[in-house]
């Protein structure tokens, strides 16, 4: 058995016998499928400047309209803490991780070509649906649409990428995914930025707009090839020799698509792929991978400030437009570490950037906490120099977390998972994930109300625990070919306790953990 069953020394080494060159047909490819995380970015980008629109408000939240113009000359954490509008920002996730174990069995039976389809043309109603909303429930079906295109656009686009990757280049292709996610953040709060200034109905150009990536992945995803992994999966095993030919560049890929074959004929083994992910076996992927990186991921805090960036810096006592003006600015910030993480991570690693990243972002997030605590929350606008402190301060966080826990909470998980719990374990990632973000984005302004900075000081905390996690348990997986990762946890001083049992002698790799 390969691909996950820990077998001994005689499988799963010939990685030093892959090949592969860069071709026009693998960047088309990765690029194509890259377009989900669009629809997530585009999402978590217009969500928060819609909601701190005026005619928007007036349309469907007055009694928050009459609250932000009593206090519109004070800074009020309390300014936008309703439940029902946290519900209109919430509800896409809470679909996305229910539709995510439907994605799941059409991952793995159909492909990841045809999640990708369904996952466009589900979030391509539900934004028509959000332009044209005349009454909360028009808005919240189509929230509901939309989240289940990013159910299933994001179990399959991070699966994709890393199957059709080769393993020296892995971490850059994959965080494909984090660059376009973020540049549909910064497009978003660049559109809402504009249209703020169209009365009254720019809010629903900015929630239309949502249907250009929808169609791009759509049309894209026409042409796009299924991964060779899935194929083999299938069983269509020609076509899956022919299109990892096409995606590395050369006739010679026997090694490869040899590990290919045993790794699926473990796969085909499993029936219920749910129940084995539990099995002992494979512990680690389920605690590190399907548990706790998705989990701490939103727990950074860091989606908060991308779901709310305007109405925080309208709470801080910006106006309408310098907030949206102010969210821009670390929309772009998150874009260039997206760049800068996809230019190193293969260089030094999945572990260092966890850790060097979530040192800085206890250091901000205590920065920001420390500055309300002395100069906010007393009913007078912030001084300018205070205000602008505060906006690099952020900045500089979201480019520690875009560098780190934004990309390589896709990333890792999508490494980790041998091909017979593949698809599982990402839908678990990606249900996990939504089920955190729907909670904080229902909880955060409640408790930017309640606990005021603290909920900073909270989120440092968090990020302790998170970095301690990152330390004692995540082993290097930089480089290593993504049906050998299994090889790892023989060698780490925890997780070859729960392996080595039932997978003979241990492997010798090359990366290791601490």
């Amino acid at each position: 058995m390969a691909g996950g069953g820990f077998v001994g020394d005689g499988q799963l080494k010939r990685a030093h016998l892959y090949e592969y060159r860069i071709t026009g047909y693998f960047i088309f490819a990765c690029i194509v499928a890259a377009l989900g995380g669009s629809l997530f970015g585009y999402d978590l980008g217009v969500s928060g400047g819609v909601t701190s629109m005026d005619d928007f408000l007036k349309d469907f939240f007055p009694k928050v309209y009459r609250r932000k113009q009593e206090h519109l000359k004070e800074t009020d954490y309390c300014k936008y803490d309703n439940q029902i509008l946290t519900l209109f920002t919430s509800s896409l996730y809470f679909a996305g991780l229910v539709s995510t174990f439907a994605a799941s069995h059409v991952t793995r039976t159909k492909g990841r070509r045809g999640s990708i389809i369904v996952g466009s043309i589900s979030f391509f109603l539900g934004a028509v649906l959000n332009a044209a909303a005349v009454n909360i429930w028009m808005l919240l079906i189509g929230r509901i649409f939309l989240g289940c295109g990013i159910g299933f656009g994001n179990q399959a686009v991070p699966l994709y990428l890393s199957e059709m990757a080769p393993a020296k280049i892995r971490g850059a292709v994959n965080q494909l995914f984090q660059l376009t996610t973020c540049l549909g953040i910064l497009i978003a709060n660049l559109i809402n930025y504009g249209t703020e200034q169209i009365h009254p109905w720019g809010w629903r150009l900015s929630l239309g707009l949502a249907t250009v990536p929808a169609v791009l992945m759509f049309v894209g995803g026409l042409f796009l090839p299924e991964t060779p992994n899935s194929l083999v999966e299938q069983g269509r095993m020609d076509e899956a020799r022919k299109v990892l030919e096409k995606v590395r560049g050369t006739k010679n890929v026997d090694a490869e698509f040899e590990d290919l074959i045993e790794a699926s004929e473990a796969a085909r083994a499993i029936k219920n792929p749910f129940r084995n992910l539990l099995q002992r076996k494979n512990r680690p992927q389920l605690v590190i991978g399907a548990l706790g990186i998705p989990a701490f991921q939103q727990l950074t805090g860091m989606n908060s400030i991308l779901f709310y960036a305007p109405v925080i810096f309208q709470s801080l006592g910006f106006g309408s437009g310098a907030s949206l003006y102010s969210s821009a600015l670390t929309s772009t910030a998150l874009v260039l570490a997206a760049l800068i993480s996809m230019a190193f991570v293969d260089k030094f690693g999945r572990r260092a950037f966890f850790l060097e990243a979530g040192t800085e972002m206890i250091c901000y997030l205590v920065a920001v906490a420390i500055t309300l605590a002395l100069k906010f929350g007393q009913g007078v606008e912030l001084p300018k120099g205070i205000g602008i402190f505060l906006v690099i301060i952020i900045c500089l966080f979201v480019l520690a977390y875009g560098r780190s826990w934004g990309p390589l909470g896709w990333l890792v998980p999508s490494e980790l998972f041998p091909l017979e719990t593949r698809s599982a374990g990402q839908s678990v990632v990606v249900c996990v994930n939504l089920l955190f973000t729907a909670l904080i984005a229902q909880c955060f302004l409640a408790s930017l109300c309640h606990l005021k900075y603290g909920i900073f000081l909270l989120f440092a905390a968090l990020i302790v625990i998170m970095s301690c996690f990152i330390f004692f348990l995540l082993p290097e997986t930089k480089q290593v070919p993504i049906e050998e990762v299994y090889l790892l946890w023989q060698n780490h001083w925890l997780w070859k306790r729960f392996v080595v049992d039932e997978s003979g002698p241990s492997v010798e790799l090359e990366n290791k953990a601490p």
